[in-house]
């Protein structure tokens, strides 16, 4: 865990600038689940799969009759480990792999939290992620000096109640920009 003293991003938005033209993390937004002196873990929220919710309830012969729930969009959390589930949700439950974040957001990855959305008995607000983004340690911390982030405390509004194409202007919004206003390029004085 990251000490009193190193600040940690955990909780927040990593905001794609202009310059990150390479997919996945163009024109991404990225939750950060962990973050500490060993690098950091994060979910891209607005990078849209081939799958629905339905889709992966299916495949792990859990029924869902709710179809709303079942035509969720599951989304690509990054590149590493794209066949590994990942739900961000924000309440805290007691399911088997489940990490806590901060007092408001949890991220787990453990089956009992799909048998427990598919029977109506999850967390309210809820999204699902195949793989991750990963970075080393301090690779995070060059990359906001080099001006490839802009960074904000998360919004379950982002997150949960904002389309899937808007993210980007919204989370960027959250900071007080336009991001079609930004320079893809970094100046230093």
């Amino acid at each position: 865990m990251t000490s009193p003293s190193q600040p940690t991003l955990a909780g927040h938005f990593l905001i794609a600038m202009p310059s990150l033209a390479e997919p996945p993390f163009c024109r991404g937004v990225a939750f950060v689940c962990q973050h500490d002196e060993d690098g950091a873990v994060g979910l891209l929220i607005n990078q849209l799969s081939e799958y629905r919710l339905g889709d992966v309830l299916a495949q792990m012969k859990l029924g869902c009759s709710d179809a709303d729930l079942a035509d969720a969009p599951v989304l690509i959390g990054g590149p590493v480990q794209q066949e590994r589930g990942f739900v961000l949700h924000r309440e805290h439950g007691h399911w088997e792999s489940s990490y806590r974040i901060n007092d408001d957001w949890s991220v787990t990855t453990s089956r009992d939290i799909l048998v427990a959305m598919a029977a109506g008995e999850g967390p309210r607000l809820a999204m699902m992620a195949l793989g991750y983004a990963g970075w080393s340690a301090g690779q995070l911390e060059q990359e906001l000096k080099d001006n490839a982030w802009l960074t904000v405390e998360a919004s379950e509004r982002v997150v949960f109640h904002t389309p899937l194409e808007e993210r980007w202007s919204a989370a960027a919004g959250l900071v007080g920009v336009d991001p079609l206003q930004l320079l893809g390029y970094a100046g230093h004085a």
